[in-house]
């Protein structure tokens, strides 16, 4: 079974369409039998794809979170496996070694800072796997608006654009993470 990290916003105070995402994003990786590696969180997108995957039955749940968080009642309990860490660098590594492949959903400064850092570690030639930005309503034209500058002002080679993927379709997503 193919793992796939998804990383993703803790915040419940987000926009109905993040949610449906969400759930479509559940759905479409229990069709295609996929195990999901993610925060273990059970509030946002996080709790919400878990959830969904937990409910409707036959997919694989992996949540990895830090100690502090699950000690404040933020883990989710419907895993198949929870893997309690130390501190976030930890939960990173973990991550990292049990996806083959990662989605950047909308999220905050955790989402953003975990999916540039699978970019570089991609750029760096210390990862080869698939990333996908799901570029729901726009939500990370701001980043890639920056890249363009970073390409531009020749901060970033043109050959990095081939580190990963940019759509607003979950299908599309998938279907660039199979054919990797």
């Amino acid at each position: 079974m193919k793992s796939v990290c998804v990383f993703c916003a803790s915040s419940d105070n987000i926009d109905d369409a993040y949610l449906k995402i969400a759930d479509e994003l559940a759905d479409e990786m229990l069709r295609r039998n996929l195990c999901l590696v993610y925060g273990g969180g059970n509030n946002g997108l996080m709790g919400r794809i878990s959830r969904i995957m937990h409910e409707r039955g036959g997919g694989r749940i992996v949540g990895v979170i830090p100690r502090r968080l699950m000690e404040l009642g933020y883990g989710y309990d419907n895993v198949d496996e929870m893997i309690v860490t130390d501190g976030m660098r930890e939960r990173k590594a973990i991550m990292e070694e049990r996806a083959d492949a990662f989605i950047g959903m909308p999220g905050g400064v955790g989402t953003l800072e975990e999916l540039l850092e699978i970019v570089t570690l991609r750029q760096l030639e210390m990862l080869d796997k698939p990333i996908v930005f799901l570029n729901i309503r726009g939500y990370f034209d701001g980043i890639l608006a920056q890249f363009e500058r970073a390409y531009e002002e020749h901060f970033m080679d043109e050959s990095c654009r081939e580190l990963y993927f940019v759509t607003d379709s979950v299908s599309d997503a998938l279907d660039h993470i199979a054919e990797h």
